[in-house]
């Protein structure tokens, strides 16, 4: 697979990428696919709501308190009922599933991803 064209450093900056714990993760059964909601703490961010396909690799307790990686400037979406405000990052599997970015260990809520 080749690298998407080349950015420079100043568009990946406006990208705001920050680390939150998961509070809540529940099954969404009105997504059209296996989903999850979310309600993420960003710290002195606050709150935020996402939905993500995470149902493969991830029980909503094994979700809980997790730290997580997610875009906070990406305007919001309404999946379903929800409306999701943050984008939470992960990579697929082999078989397209999601397997989660996250710290590998404790760092502050709202940090942010450079």
């Amino acid at each position: 697979m080749l690298v998407e064209a080349f950015i420079d450093v100043s568009d990946f900056e406006r990208v705001d990428m920050r680390v939150g714990r998961v509070l809540e993760a529940e099954p969404f059964p009105e997504a059209r696919k296996p989903a999850y909601k979310l309600r993420i703490d960003f710290g002195p961010l606050g709150i935020r709501r996402s939905s993500a396909q995470l149902t493969v690799h991830y029980r909503p307790e094994e979700l809980r308190d997790k730290l997580v990686i997610a875009v906070l400037n990406f305007p919001p979406r309404q999946i379903g009922p929800v409306r999701s405000e943050v984008l939470v990052l992960g990579v697929p599997d082999p078989g397209g599933a999601v397997v989660l970015l996250e710290p590998s260990v404790d760092v502050p809520l709202g940090g942010r991803v450079f």
